[in-house]
């Protein structure tokens, strides 16, 4: 486990000291997140003109809706990644199907060839002893 660490951010105009476990540019990140919300919500009038609760209650709201949108946006994201995946290993299935078909016939070409080269040979000897049996026939007068 990492060890904890503690920063000193300004939010709001205010010195705050955040602390955890992730690293000290991750917690300024988020101080300027929040910053950069504060300030997108500061240009309303109308937000200018609430209490102070309320205008920390539009800001968390504004939070928690960036954030469900981006856990939504993951969500499709893995959803997205999870059927690539089985596609991939659909077609990793398919290659492998494939290069054992690929391999069957490979292996009966060798032997149809071989066979067919076994044949060429068997009529090429046959072709001899015919010749070979012609020849030695007496030719016949008539």
């Amino acid at each position: 486990m990492s060890s904890k660490t503690s920063a000193d951010v300004i939010i709001g105009g205010k010195v705050y000291t955040l602390s955890g476990y992730e690293s000290e540019a991750y917690l300024q990140k988020v101080a300027l997140y929040l910053n950069n919300k504060m300030n997108e919500l500061e240009v309303l009038e109308d937000y200018r003109r609430l209490s102070a609760d309320m205008r920390a209650t539009l800001l968390e709201l504004n939070v928690a809706d960036d954030y469900f949108k981006v856990k939504e946006q993951a969500e499709k994201l893995e959803e997205d990644l999870d059927a690539r995946n089985k596609e991939i290993y659909d077609l990793k299935h398919e290659l492998v199907s494939a290069q054992l078909k690929l391999e069957t016939l490979e292996n009966s070409l060798e032997e149809s060839e071989k066979e067919n080269k076994e044949l060429l040979l068997t009529k090429t000897k046959l072709e001899a002893e015919l010749e070979d049996l012609l020849l030695a026939e007496p030719v016949k007068k008539t």
